[in-house]
């Protein structure tokens, strides 16, 4: 009998660790770009679940740079606990922003992104590194905001997709108002505080590989090189999946 008692408290000691292990990671924030919503996520989302994460996806309206920060910080001051926070391309902005002064954040991480300074706008930076090829395939609708040439769309944002994806994907893109990409960073950036990692992608035709390095050498960021596309979270997934990971410790 006794020793039936102490294989079950073993096996009760060995739950409790392990969900003890769980609360002690990090709760992983995404902040999607622009031209997309929180469900690009899906795969980084799944990988890092399955190590135990719990993650959450941020869906902001690309209505203004200033109400995608507000909406995003509105999620992190929602979580307990320990951050670590992630942003794609224009979604780096925003975590530039939302997360300045959060004692929470332990970590930030880069994905293709912005990390604009103080007083920076996203255009500005724009103008220092031209892009491969996104520039001349937005097209602005009545009220302001841009969108992809849905033509244009495959080969320069989603290169290094599957064809039928990258059409897929350029039917349900998102777009951004216009202005956006012109307001500049009204705080100090989170990045001079906070620990940070940079994912520079090397085919990147929306954020020209040259800015990338620059902003990851100006952040001081761990950087990791991936042959890929501006939608580097989608095409090799698992790959940041890990990275965030590596943040996550």
């Amino acid at each position: 009998m006794m020793r039936y008692a102490l294989i079950a408290l073993t096996v009760l000691a060995s739950g409790v660790a392990t969900d003890l292990s769980a609360q002690s990671k990090p709760t992983i924030v995404l902040v999607h770009g622009a031209w997309a919503d929180a469900s690009g996520w899906y795969d980084v989302t799944r990988a890092l679940q399955a190590r135990g994460y719990k993650v959450v996806a941020v869906q902001n309206s690309l209505f203004s740079y200033a109400k995608d920060i507000e909406t995003t910080k509105r999620v992190l001051d929602a979580q307990q606990g320990p951050l670590v926070v992630v942003g794609h391309s224009y979604g780096g902005a925003v975590i530039t922003a939302a997360a300045a002064g959060n004692p929470n954040v332990k970590s930030l991480v880069y994905v293709a992104a912005f990390a604009p300074d103080s007083g920076e706008a996203l255009g500005a930076l724009l103008q220092r590194y031209p892009d491969l090829g996104l520039g001349k395939a937005l097209v602005p609708d009545a009220a302001g905001f841009l969108y992809i040439d849905v033509a244009k769309y495959p080969e320069v944002f989603a290169n290094g997709l599957p064809p039928t994806q990258a059409r897929a994907f350029a039917t349900a893109q998102k777009p951004i108002a216009g202005s956006a990409l012109g307001e500049p960073l009204a705080v100090a950036p989170a990045w001079k505080t906070v620990p940070t990692w940079y994912v520079v992608a090397t085919q990147d035709r929306a954020i020209n590989p040259e800015l990338a390095r620059f902003m990851a050498k100006r952040m001081n960021a761990h950087v990791t090189e991936l042959p890929a596309g501006h939608l580097v979270f989608i095409s090799r997934a698992q790959d940041v999946a890990r990275i965030i990971e590596s943040a996550s410790r």
